[in-house]
Parts: structure tokens; C-alpha cells; sequence
């Protein structure tokens, strides 16, 4: 089983031994170095916001972060079961000087993860993460004396505050969607999705079906919101004659959108339609990450305004964000970053978006996803093992490839005339990721079994 810090947090799966799995003691131990980081940095007392998604191992594993944070001296907004984005937009309403999400995101059950945040509510940086695991290693916690303990407030009424947030951005068509007749089907993964999105959806008046929205953590397939994911709810949106389909995964950072006629718009094209909402209204910039579609990039130059790819992570594309001032972001997983409302990605902001286009242009959505240039992916891993050198991989390759345009800020992408391939190790997984892009599925499909054979061959 596996142990990982990155850029993403500190993932891993429940059970087995301290050190190796995300075990009781681990939790314990980097929540400790997190609440010590805090401490060195900020003056006064320490507050912390707290939330989970609905796997089996949350309650768990939010306990031990809340009394780990009490036994530091540190002061607890508890919002229970929560989403990421609720979460992050509550740190800094609240004033606090951080935030954990206890979520393993688009992971299966058997994970689960403290996603930490700063200040902002942000995704603390790399040179922060860093920070946090040598307190980890080093164990240079100091706990309060019972005098000082930390204590826990309870807040129930966050993902309600989120929604009201959505609905008072500047261009959220509020009106015109509760004047509309949208029936909409909602797979909540049987997780916090799903009460936020039918929450959200019943606050602009529309008629919701819910599947999987129970929250117990039984995720009734793989909660990453691929096609090859989404047939049950493909199959309900024809059943129940719906305008549309919303699908997310158990932390509601991730949107996907199924059309009127049960076919998946594509989680790379939720981005696409949010920021052509966006670019109608506000001319600017827009960021993806180097393992998403080109497709943003020819909407972004058809407005007239600039585009620029960043390191795959939430974190490095809101850096990039910044840096380029850029009206809207994300990633090409079905993550949206408005920074309107916060640098984080947002499902909520997302369907909030994605209704007040769909009323504004008043066409379907295959009717819309129409209007975007077609470009296929394929998204295919390896198995990492003992001994692979990945960087010595990739740099094999980059010399093979030489003569074609090479970006190797993150792993390494080869851009060819009509096509890509980004190979990456990923930051969540024990894996190689190999992402292609291309004109046709096929060519994609056959792009990807190309390089997942040559990098074979390398090990």
C-alpha cells in the first residue's frame, strides 16, 4: 500500500503499518508538523478550519486532525462534512490562518489524505510542504499544556454560505436561470457532492434527480468522473428526459457535464465553456495545466487574449494565475478556478457558469459543445516499480524527440503538429501518466500505446 506527500497533500491508503500507509500515527504526525509550520509562522493564537469528504475513513481520520490540532494549541472551525471549496473559501472569511480538507479526492475508498491550505485558502506551496514535512521527520512538535488546549467550533451553515457566494458573483444569470425549466440529474458519488450540487440546484430553481447522492462513502463506481465512469448517469438522463447531467467527484473540486442526449461533454471542455462565459464578460488571460486540451487555448486566441500552460497541480496553476492575471483557469479534469470568488478549483462556481451560458446563448448543451473545436484524449498509466528511474525515462525520450517542441517544466511533453504527449509521474498515485491529444480518438488511443511502449522499453 502507499504513502505519498506531494504538492497535493499527504495521500494514502488506511490501514497497514505507520510510515508506509496513512495510518492513525501518520495522521497524527504530519497534522502536528502542520499546526507547528503555523506556529513558526503567525504571531497569537492559531485557527484552523477543518472539513471532510464522505468516505468510510473520514470520521476517523477528521477526529484525530481535530483533537491532534486541540492537543497543539490550536483553535478549530469544524465543518464536518464539506466540500474542498467550502473549505477553502471559509478560511479566509473566517480569518483563519489555514485549513485541512480530509478528502483523497477522485481517489477509491481506500484512501484518504489531508489536503493543507494557508492562509488564503490556498494549497500551501512546495517550499511550505517542505516546511511541513521536516517538522514531520524531525517529530519538533510542541504541544500545549492544558492551560492553552485549542477547542472546537462546530459550523453547519458553510456549504449554504458557499452557495450564496455562487449565486452573488457578478455574472451569475440568477434570475434568468430560476426563470428557466431545466431538469437536471445529479451523481453525487455518494459523497458531499451530493448535498452541495442539488442544494445549489434547488437555490436557482431547478428540478433536480438525484442518483448516488447519499453521502456514506460507497462509491458506487470509481469516483473519478471519466466516461467510462458516468454510465449510470448517462443512462438517467435519458430516462428522466433532462436537459443534462452533472457529475463530480467526493470532494466537489472536479465537473463533469453529460448533454440532453446522454453523451459526456467532455471533462476537458468544462473549462472551455466556463471560460468562454467569462471571456464574454471580462477580457483577459487564461491557464490551464500541459495535460490539458488545446481547446482553451484556440477559445482564449478567438477572444483575442493570451493563453499559458503551468505545472500539472492546483497549486502551480494558480501561480500561474497570478502571474498572468488571468480572468478564469484550471484544469482540464473538470476543475474550474475563478478567482472572482477564490484561487481554487470550484464545481459549484463551475455549474453556476455553465447554467448562465447555457441561458444566455438559450441552445442545448450538445448544442453548444458543438461550437468548440473537436480534439480526443486519451489518458493511460504505468504501474511504477521498484528500481524505475523515471526522470532518467523521460530524459531518454526528450533526446529521442529532440526536433520536436519540448516543454520538461513538469515531466516531459512533445508537441507535434496536430498532437501531444505529456509523460508525468503523478503527484497522487504510484503511476506514470501518459496524456495524449489529437484530432481523432483513434490517432490519441494509438499516440498513447506508442509511448506507453517505448517507455516500457526503457525499464
Amino acid at each position: 500500500m502507499t504513502l505519498i506527500k506531494s504538492i497535493s497533500g499527504i495521500r494514502g491508503t488506511i490501514g497497514g503499518s505507520s510510515g508506509t500507509n496513512l495510518s492513525p500515527l501518520d495522521v497524527v504526525r504530519f497534522t502536528s508538523a502542520y499546526a507547528q509550520w503555523l506556529t513558526q509562522k503567525n504571531k497569537g493564537k492559531i485557527t484552523v478550519v477543518t472539513g471532510r469528504d464522505a468516505r468510510i475513513s473520514g470520521e476517523m481520520v477528521h477526529s484525530l486532525v481535530n483533537q491532534t490540532l486541540v492537543g497543539m494549541g490550536v483553535d478549530v472551525i469544524d465543518l464536518g462534512l464539506s466540500t474542498t471549496p467550502t473549505v477553502a473559501l471559509m478560511v479566509p472569511s473566517e480569518k483563519a490562518q489555514g485549513g485541512i480538507v480530509l478528502t483523497a479526492s477522485h481517489n477509491p475508498k481506500q484512501w484518504n489524505a489531508l489536503k493543507l491550505l494557508n492562509e488564503n485558502g490556498e494549497f500551501i506551496n512546495a517550499a511550505s510542504g517542505a516546511a511541513v514535512l521536516d517538522f514531520a521527520s524531525t517529530e519538533a512538535f510542541e504541544y500545549a499544556t492544558v492551560d492553552n488546549l485549542g477547542k472546537i467550533i462546530k459550523k453547519d451553515d458553510a456549504i449554504q454560505a458557499h452557495i450564496a457566494a455562487c449565486l452573488a458573483m457578478q455574472w451569475t444569470q440568477t434570475e434568468a436561470i430560476q426563470q428557466s425549466t431545466f431538469k437536471v440529474v445529479v451523481d453525487g458519488v455518494n459523497s458531499s457532492g451530493g448535498i452541495a450540487i442539488p442544494n445549489l440546484l434547488h437555490a436557482l430553481g431547478i428540478e433536480v434527480v438525484k442518483i448516488h447522492c447519499i453521502p456514506n462513502g460507497e462509491f458506487p463506481h470509481n469516483p473519478e468522473p471519466l466516461k467510462e465512469h458516468l454510465t449510470d448517469l448517462c443512462e438517467a438522463v435519458l430516462k428522466h428526459q433532462a436537459d443534462f447531467g452533472i457529475a463530480v467527484d467526493p470532494d466537489v473540486d472536479r465537473l463533469v457535464f453529460v448533454d440532453e442526449k446522454g453523451n459526456l461533454f467532455g471533462e476537458e471542455y468544462t473549462l472551455v465553456a466556463c471560460a468562454d462565459y467569462i471571456l464574454g464578460k471580462t477580457p483577459g488571460a487564461t491557464v490551464s495545466n500541459l495535460s490539458s486540451t488545446r481547446a482553451l487555448a484556440d477559445l482564449t486566441k478567438s477572444y483575442g487574449q493570451r493563453y499559458t500552460a503551468s505545472a500539472v497541480g492546483e497549486v502551480n496553476v494558480v501561480t500561474e494565475m497570478k502571474t498572468s492575471q488571468a480572468v478564469i483557469g484550471g484544469e482540464g479534469n473538470g476543475g474550474v478556478i475563478y478567482p472572482e470568488l477564490h484561487y481554487g478549483r470550484d464545481a459549484l462556481v463551475g455549474v453556476v457558469l455553465f447554467l448562465s451560458l447555457l441561458v444566455e446563448r438559450k441552445i442545448s448543451v450538445s448544442e453548444l459543445r458543438s461550437t468548440y473545436t473537436d480534439y480526443y484524449m486519451s489518458k493511460n498509466k504505468i504501474s511504477l516499480e521498484e528500481g524505475m528511474e523515471v526522470d532518467a525515462i523521460l530524459k531518454t525520450l526528450e533526446g529521442h524527440y529532440s526536433n520536436d517542441e519540448i516543454n520538461t517544466i513538469d515531466g516531459l511533453k512533445i508537441d507535434f503538429e496536430t498532437a501531444w504527449v505529456h509523460l508525468r509521474k503523478s503527484n497522487t498515485e504510484p503511476i506514470i501518466r501518459i496524456y495524449t491529444e489529437a484530432r481523432s480518438q483513434q490517432e490519441a488511443d494509438e499516440l498513447a500505446s506508442r509511448f506507453g511502449k517505448e517507455i516500457k522499453a526503457l525499464f
